[in-house]
């Protein structure tokens, strides 16, 4: 630090480089004060707090406000050195500071004073007092230098930058506040100031007396200073951090590298839900209870790993600064994840009911109920669609009662919702627009911000315990608590190190694809669930060599006529009714015992709820279509195109949907048959005996032939399980029981995974059967035993074409979800979209899916689909296959099915007869 003897004479021939514009910058130079080229951001705000002669705490926030200035004073791409290194002063030129011919242009770009600007600047003034007894001189107050400014912004014109404005407030009036004369308003700057100070470099005695009178501080001080500055930054820094965390989570999250654990500490992104000014569900045949009634029943699964009241009692995985989070189970919030809301009963208002869209429902004729039948569904807690209460629960392995379970149901995923202009339209047996994964996330950060966050568990425990609950109690809540969070972080970490391990059919590494709203890679999952993930549960180590990627996602399939099909799924693969939707249970975390722990009577005993799936099954298949005059389906029907609710836009042209009706017999009815409300389908050959009635055996066709994107068909075939040896898991007891032609496993631990499933599901069905003495006759209903629980015979990688009734409510398309409309569909396979955004947006009824623009940009929390590159496909999201593009003369060749349409006319007419399907 200087002082008055040290201080050496003003001598011209300090060089200050022309590259530093700034009039105050270059008499600090010249004055020697601070170095010519890069100066520590420290020394430079010190220097200028110093000089503007402030005490406390307003030197303190000049020092902040001059170091925020010189920290982006060389450029945004200069920060980081800026922070280690300080102010390049001799590298201005060109920064943010230099406005570029924007500003008063006094120094020129070769650092010389400009005599006629200097003479413009005294222009904008007038004469002052000098308050040191000088007498009057030229100047400008703050006023005038406000004018002198806008008016240098007006002539740069075009050339003026958005951000100079704000630039101007740390210039000309700085150097008033720290050069300049007299109090108040009456403060000017003095022109012969200036004119000393740009041309001589120089300042005002005063302003050198007060830099060169500060104290200089002793060695101890300065590193008291330095401690007290890091601790200040510190604590700066994480006050940041917070309130960046807290308000903007998604931007946060967006800037962290996306693998690793800093990303899965902030919950994932999810899209608003757009204001609903209408809601309708559509009638399909089923009355206004039994629909509440499959919206909420449970059917044995737990598959959220906390108990019902404890979830209830969950708080929302997001910080607030000054304010309580929102509640988990708040159904505005698990909207956000792609649920329908759903009235905690159907025995209420018809404003509530209207509210929740079963207003067109509710004013018709009803058909007679089915559920009343059976065990009643509950939502007293407005749970969302698909959300259901387990109650009477044992443990299967100990046969201790358990709390109630909160899991998902078939609605979960086989419930849809299109959006329209603010109206949403909602059908049963649709494709949902869910996205479980952000869900398990989100849960899984609940917990641990339930544990590690200030303040939550108390109040988690007031809610689960009672505020009046004792530490011992709220010691052994908490324990349990941090127990299934410490699973979970165990478990994800186990299955990320298991799938970096493991390659692919095709030799690539494996690695999960991105499901997204609206997909799930459910035989992945169900894999993963019951040979690994239960065997962990049990008690069993060493089978997390079971898990695979999960990147094999598909749409969720509509199951309306489904029970009439022989083969449900889209690779065709099992016949068995209850192995179908049980297997569905079990991945949905049923809880299932499979230790050698316990007696071996407890084996495969599970909380599946065989006597509901049954009953959920009967509702979706109806009556026997054959036992009526005219065949046709009962149980739950196709939804139809909603031209009724939605307008003119809606509204169909029948000349287009009749020349359409001839495209589809030519194109179409060959592998999805003919309408299911006309004769031909009715007669079709592909209905076969079944019992005392018949399935549909859709056609299927070839995974080379449809060259669709392969994995699904894939999956069942190609991977391979070990089980433990006490199990006894035969896979040749399919034979006995069944009389399959099947082959069996090579070992009695290894299996392909589809057998081993069948086997599986097949000894937990079996076992319940059991335990509740099922009489024979009650038994034989549940199997349907004319459907065995068989391989498909046909065997080889394929994929069923299923009748298309209701098609226009299942987009987007193929298996896998990778084609946004039947516009694009119909379009050859090379010409579509190669990625699109999914999650909650308008339906567009002209293309029947979901309009895609070019380069489109997802909304925040919208899942983006995406093919990948030619040379880099990601797995699972092929869009090829089922393409229409073979010109005439051209031979059959794999992925075509049919003819190139002539044009969009074309292409709208036949999608005009598929939305009266």
């Amino acid at each position: 630090m200087h002082d008055l003897a040290s201080k050496p004479p003003f001598d011209p021939s300090i060089a200050v480089s022309p590259d530093n514009p700034c009039p105050f910058l270059r008499g600090l130079v010249g004055e020697g004060f601070v170095d010519g080229g890069t100066v520590p951001l420290g020394t430079l705000s010190q220097t200028i707090a110093n000089a503007s002669g402030e005490t406390g705490l307003k030197k303190a926030f000049a020092r902040i406000q001059v170091r925020g200035v010189a920290l982006i004073a060389n450029g945004l791409g200069h920060i980081f050195k800026s922070i280690f290194s300080g102010a390049q002063l001799d590298a201005l030129r060109g920064g943010p500071l230099d406005k570029l011919g924007a500003g008063s242009r006094i120094l020129g770009v070769d650092g010389k004073v400009d005599e006629g600007e200097l003479a413009r600047f005294a222009s904008f003034g007038r004469n002052y007092q000098d308050p040191n007894g000088g007498g009057s001189e030229p100047g400008l107050n703050a006023s005038e230098i406000g004018v002198f400014m806008g008016d240098n912004l007006k002539r740069a014109g075009s050339a003026a930058r958005w951000y100079y404005p704000l630039l101007m407030k740390f210039e000309w009036p700085i150097l008033l506040k720290i050069v300049g004369k007299g109090e108040g308003e009456d403060r000017y700057l003095s022109v012969a100031d200036v004119r000393t100070l740009c041309n001589e470099r120089q300042f005002p005695a005063r302003i050198n007396q007060r830099l060169v009178s500060q104290p200089v501080l002793s060695t101890c001080q300065r590193v008291v200073r330095g401690a007290l500055k890091l601790a200040a930054l510190l604590v700066a820094l994480g006050l940041v951090l917070l309130v960046a965390v807290a308000e903007f989570p998604n931007q946060v999250r967006a800037m962290l590298p996306q693998k690793g654990i800093l990303v899965n500490l902030l919950p994932p992104p999810l899209p608003t839900v757009p204001e609903t000014k209408a809601a309708f569900w559509l009638e399909q045949n089923w009355s206004l209870k039994d629909r509440h009634w499959f919206h909420h029943a449970s059917q044995g699964t737990a598959t959220f790993p906390v108990p019902y009241e404890w979830f209830m009692a969950l708080e929302q995985p997001r910080l607030h600064l000054f304010s309580r989070p929102g509640m988990m189970k708040d159904s505005a919030y698990l909207e956000r994840f792609g649920f329908i809301p759903s009235p905690q009963s159907i025995q209420t208002d018809t404003t509530t009911l209207r509210r929740y869209g079963y207003a067109n429902v509710y004013e018709t004729t009803q058909v007679p109920d089915w559920s009343t039948r059976w065990t009643p569904a509950e939502n007293v807690d407005g749970l969302p669609v698909g959300f259901a209460r387990m109650t009477g629960v044992t443990d299967p392995a100990t046969g201790r009662q358990e709390q109630d379970k909160i899991g998902l149901t078939c609605a979960a995923c086989h419930t849809g919702q299109i959006h329209y202009q603010g109206i949403d339209v909602r059908f049963d047996g649709g494709p949902a627009m869910t996205d479980l994964k952000k869900l398990e996330l989100s849960t899984g950060l609940s917990i641990a911000y339930t544990l590690y966050v200030p303040f939550r568990f108390q109040r988690f425990a007031d809610r689960v315990l009672g505020p009046d609950a004792s530490k011992t109690d709220r010691d052994a809540l908490k324990q349990k608590l941090g127990a299934i969070g410490g699973f979970l972080i165990d478990w994800a970490k186990t299955q990320q190190k298991t799938i970096e391990g493991k390659k692919t059919w095709n030799g690539r590494q494996q690695q999960d694809t991105e499901e997204g709203f609206g997909r799930l890679d459910a035989l992945n999952r169900i894999g993963n669930q019951v040979f690994s993930q239960d065997l962990a549960l049990s008690g069993l180590k060493g089978f997390e060599k079971n898990l695979h990627a999960e990147d094999a996602p598909v749409s969720y399939p509509p199951i309306w006529t489904v029970p009439w099909f022989k083969f449900a799924q889209y690779d065709a693969s099992i016949e068995q009714p209850l192995i179908r939707n049980a297997g569905e249970a079990l991945g949905v975390t049923a809880l299932l015992n499979l230790s050698d722990a316990y007696p071996e009577d407890r084996l495969w005993r599970s909380s599946v709820h065989i006597n509901t799936l049954g009953w959920i099954e009967d509702m979706l298949r109806g009556p026997d279509p054959f036992k009526t005059a005219e065949p046709k389906f009962g149980g739950l029907l196709s939804p139809k195109w909603p031209s009724q609710i939605l307008g003119d836009a809606w509204r169909i042209d029948k000349d287009k949907a009749e020349r359409g009706r001839k495209i589809y017999a030519e194109m179409c009815s060959g592998c999805h048959l003919p309408a299911v409300d006309t004769p031909a389908f009715w007669s079709s050959g592909h209905w076969e005996p079944s019992g005392d009635s018949k399935v549909l055996n859709a056609v299927t066709i070839p995974l080379k032939e449809i060259n669709t994107d392969p994995e699904q068909s894939l999956v069942l075939s190609n991977r391979i399980v070990d089980m433990p040896g006490f199990l006894k898991v035969n896979t040749a007891d399919l034979q006995k029981w069944w009389q399959c032609d099947v082959s069996t496993a090579s070992s009695p631990t290894e299996m392909v995974y589809a057998l081993g499933l069948m086997t599986v599901v097949d000894l937990v069905a079996r076992k319940w059967m059991d335990d509740e003495k099922t009489p024979e006759a009650e038994r034989a209903k549940l199997w349907n035993l004319a459907r065995k629980n068989c391989l498909n015979p046909v065997g080889g990688a394929r994929y069923r074409a299923r009748p298309l009734n209701g098609i226009w409510a299942t987009a987007p398309y193929l298996h896998n979800g990778s084609v946004p409309s039947l516009y694009w569909l119909l379009k050859p396979a090379s010409e579509r979209p190669q990625t699109f955004c999914m999650g909650r947006r308008d339906y567009d009824p002209v293309t029947v899916g979901f309009a895609v623009g070019t380069d489109e940009r997802c909304k925040t929390g919208e899942t983006q689909f995406s093919a990948g590159s030619e040379k880099d496909p990601v797995q699972g999201n092929s869009v090829l296959g089922h393409s229409f593009e073979r010109k005439e003369g051209e031979p059959k060749r794999d992925g075509v099915i049919g003819r190139v349409l002539k044009d969009d006319n074309e292409r709208y007419d036949l999608i005009e007869y598929l939305k009266t399907l």
